[in-house]
């Protein structure tokens, strides 16, 4: 029996638990918000500016959902104009090894899975 099988019949729910949190953490900007917060706690403004691509609405929610989940912490000091500092909680360092690894298996992969995707279109009629 899997680990996953063997959590899925403790905790009695078929997975839906391990699911989400596996859905979180490989969404599209998880990982790069986590890589980004392993340099220190960063203001939402930088963070923005790390993170190509994302939009300040996806950067709020998936911040949210790490703070929720206690993978990311938000400290907000008193201060005019406000400021909101964002930082990797412990659980949400453990999390660099893996991610690392990941980031590090799709680099080394690149040009095979490219290659294999130019196959496959030309493979395929349109």
């Amino acid at each position: 029996m899997s680990e996953y099988q063997h959590t899925c019949m403790i905790r009695g729910d078929n997975g839906q638990t391990l699911r989400a949190i596996l859905d979180q953490i490989c969404n599209k900007w998880t990982l790069l918000i986590v890589v980004t917060l392993d340099q220190g706690a960063v203001r939402f403004t930088d963070l923005h500016q790390q993170i190509p691509g994302i939009s300040q609405r996806m950067l709020t929610l998936t911040l949210r959902n790490l703070e929720r989940d206690g993978l990311v912490s938000r400290t907000a000091y008193p201060e005019a104009p406000p400021r909101v500092e964002y930082a990797l909680t412990p659980t949400g360092q453990s999390l660099i090894p893996p991610a690392l690894a990941l980031a590090g298996w799709a680099i080394e992969h690149v040009p095979g899975i490219e290659a294999s995707r130019e196959a496959y279109r030309a493979r395929i009629p349109r």
